[in-house]
């Protein structure tokens, strides 16, 4: 019997014997419902990204996307069971159910009426739907907790098991569902078979909602973000009085810091767009443990690399690898490629191979059993002089200095050029590619405008890094063969790109 098979049978045993327990009521099966159920995702992801994210979003959820106006987000309709999958999106950030989308909002001209408007928007919003996708995701972030914790300490369960007291066979039932419901639901991406498990435990969620006659007063706050010019009021004016609305309506309780729901005021020009929040911190953070001065957000390592169309037994480089945010999300998606992290520093290198370590045994405690390990690898080297044959080398993806919190603008005028010159030779002629961050834009354009003979500028995708404007570019090797350089020919490349600083 598989898994799948296991936890349905065990979940059908759960609720008939609760079934006898209690008083049937003639209604619709809630699990038909959940089948029927559609709410529409909002998703924030790295700006500049949104195309890449709304590709991902078809190709994995087979589900329109919109790009909305407002950079830096996306919005995707799905079924309820499909929540689950959401979350093993590799490109998204943060993650919001939509309540209501109002478009062509006429904002009243003085401060008082548009926040009267707002106080009675609060009661006409349909919020059931999107509080019950609120309540089945935060039954999952529970179950997966649940299981983090149960995995770490199997081997202490199991010796309590063999001579600790006997517990309840009802509770013995509910955390084997329980435990193998969790496994399915955080298979789901791999394994869409699951898909009927996991409306059954949908099912359950609905109709606890409907059966709940004494529901516990919540605590939330209201997240107002607001863009445009032509607003008579402040973020935090229209988080007040709307979020004062939400509490008479639903008589919840206000908490800015330890809350339940959190619900978002998104107002773009004249859109209003309201939400509720499914992530409680980004998602960007899932492979770092190991911090640097200046680690790359997981969505836009991803982003990164999806521009390259990496291919099965690609070579994948990240020359200055920092953290190793790169390769380690290379690693987790394309596992049928390899990777190798490089870097300089030592401190650096350390970091990124105790990060990959730290990946590896989350691996292993989530599979429950040892892992064969990671298809990457890190090394210490020097940037000018890589230890790599040349042209064997398919994909560079790499976070150049920008000049600020790492090395200097002066020193990226040498820099840059002599990188580019051994990318050049690695990378493989004619199918190789790369994509270059930095926010050094006119360094950058210099050392590359004079080596058109070895790359060629296919795109560029211009992004927000904390703050700074910066720009990724995706790069071409072209089938000219690299022909080594002699010492006169890289001081006058260099001397160049110095002179032009100068």
């Amino acid at each position: 019997m598989s898994d799948v098979q296991e936890a349905s049978n065990h979940l059908l045993q759960v609720n008939l014997h609760e079934n006898q327990m209690s008083v049937q009521v003639t209604e619709s099966d809630p699990r038909s419902e959940s089948e029927h159920l559609r709410v529409t995702i909002g998703a924030t992801v790295p700006t500049g990204f949104e195309q890449t994210a709304a590709d991902e979003v078809r190709e994995k959820l087979r589900s329109p996307c919109k790009i909305s106006k407002d950079r830096g987000k996306i919005y995707f309709d799905i079924s309820v069971e499909s929540l689950a999958q959401v979350h093993c999106l590799r490109s998204v950030d943060n993650l919001f159910v939509v309540v209501q989308e109002l478009k062509g909002y006429q904002f009243k001209e003085t401060k008082e009426e548009v926040l009267k408007d707002l106080e009675e928007l609060a009661g006409k919003l349909p919020w059931s739907d999107p509080l019950k996708v609120w309540k089945i995701n935060t039954s999952f972030k529970k179950k997966k907790t649940k299981r983090k914790k149960i995995n770490q300490n199997s081997s202490k369960e199991k010796i309590d098991n063999g001579h600790g007291d006997k517990r309840d066979e009802r509770d013995v039932k509910k955390e084997v569902t329980n435990n193998a419901l969790d496994s399915c639901i955080l298979d789901y991406y791999e394994n869409p078979a699951i898909k009927e498990g996991i409306s059954t435990l949908v099912g359950d969620e609905l109709a606890s909602c409907k059966d709940e006659t004494d529901p516990e007063v919540l605590k939330f706050r209201v997240t107002c973000n607001r863009a445009g010019e032509k607003h008579c009021f402040s973020s935090n004016e229209a988080a007040r009085d709307f979020g004062g609305a939400v509490q008479d309506y639903f008589k919840w309780k206000a908490d800015m810091t330890n809350f339940d729901v959190e619900v978002l005021l998104n107002i773009h020009d004249n859109e209003i767009i309201v939400g509720i929040a499914l992530t409680e911190e980004s998602l960007h953070r899932r492979n770092i443990t190991h911090f640097g001065p200046t680690t790359l957000r997981s969505t836009l390592a991803y982003g990164m690399l999806r521009l390259c169309a990496p291919q099965p037994t690609d070579i994948i480089v990240d020359p200055m690898c920092g953290t190793g945010a790169i390769p380690i999300e290379g690693a987790t998606e394309w596992s049928n490629c390899f990777h190798v992290a490089g870097d300089n520093n030592p401190l650096a290198v350390n970091r990124a191979a105790n990060n990959i370590s730290s990946l590896l045994t989350k691996s292993q405690i989530k599979e429950g059993k040892p892992s064969w390990g990671l298809p990457i690898d890190a090394i210490q080297w020097d940037i000018c002089n890589l230890p790599l044959r040349t042209g064997s080398v398919d994909i560079i993806v790499t976070d150049m200095p920008f000049g600020k919190r790492m090395g200097s603008k002066k020193r990226n005028w040498n820099l840059y050029p002599a990188c580019l010159w051994e990318m050049s030779r690695v990378c493989r002629p004619g199918t190789g590619r790369a994509a270059l961050l930095t926010q050094d834009k006119k360094c950058f354009t210099k050392a590359l405008s004079g080596m058109g003979h070895v790359w060629q500028k296919v795109h560029t995708v211009w992004v927000n890094i904390g703050g700074l404007h910066a720009a990724v570019y995706l790069l071409k090797r072209t089938l000219q063969a690299f022909v080594h350089p002699s010492e006169q020919d890289k001081e006058e490349l260099l001397g160049n790109a110095k002179n032009e600083d100068d």
